[in-house]
């Protein structure tokens, strides 16, 4: 089994807390390919900056893999990975502060519009808001109104579709950016929204 937990320490329960790995569950280390990195926690995106932690008969393959096809990390991002970890942490807990007043500001926000629900994520810095209302309001997918709103309103998400046949109806967008540019981005989506169905009515 693989897991992903880049995410690990950007939860929103207890402070310092980390999200639970299933490496951690008597009998699965030795079945369990654990992926982490820097990019989320440590702000180091663009870095890429990661490792593994698995049992030794798996890492010795994964370390011929890796020295043919992603060898020679730059020094500097070495330093800035045995820094991140040695050093302290409040960075990380500074961050999840600000992390989670951002989250519920883009939640409220959305939710505020008519034909939006959003559920309030635990961790990351990312919304799925299910957006269906919306849809059948206007006659059109999410990724026709994901286009609009990017070419039209310079605001960009993905659609839910690309997450799997479940998120369909949703949308994704990320808080990772200032307060400001959360408030601007809600503006922009409920005039978008709301100018295309009065687009629809007339037409």
């Amino acid at each position: 089994m693989v897991t992903d937990e880049i995410y690990g320490r950007l939860t929103f329960g207890e402070v310092g807390e980390i999200a639970p790995s299933i490496a951690a569950i008597p009998g699965m280390a030795e079945r369990t390919v654990v992926v982490d990195g820097f990019s989320k926690a440590y702000a180091m995106t663009g870095w890429r900056l990661g490792y593994g932690v698995m049992p030794v008969r798996l890492a010795e393959v994964v370390t011929k893999l890796v020295n043919n096809s992603a060898a020679c990390t730059p020094v500097f991002v070495q330093m800035a990975g045995i820094a991140a970890l040695a050093g302290p942490q409040a960075c990380v807990t500074t961050a999840v502060t600000e992390l989670r007043v951002r989250r519920d500001l883009i939640v409220g926000g959305l939710n505020a519009l008519d034909g939006v629900t959003c559920a309030v994520p635990e961790g990351a810095f990312y919304v799925l808001p299910d957006v269906s209302g919306v849809l059948a309001r206007l006659g059109m997918s999410a990724e026709t109104l994901a286009s609009g709103l990017l070419d039209t309103y310079g605001l960009a998400c993905l659609a839910g579709s690309a997450f799997g046949s479940g998120a369909a109806q949703h949308l994704r967008f990320s808080y990772a950016t200032s307060r400001e540019a959360i408030a601007s981005a809600l503006t922009r989506f409920a005039t978008a929204i709301n100018e295309t169905r009065a687009v629809v009515a007339t037409a």
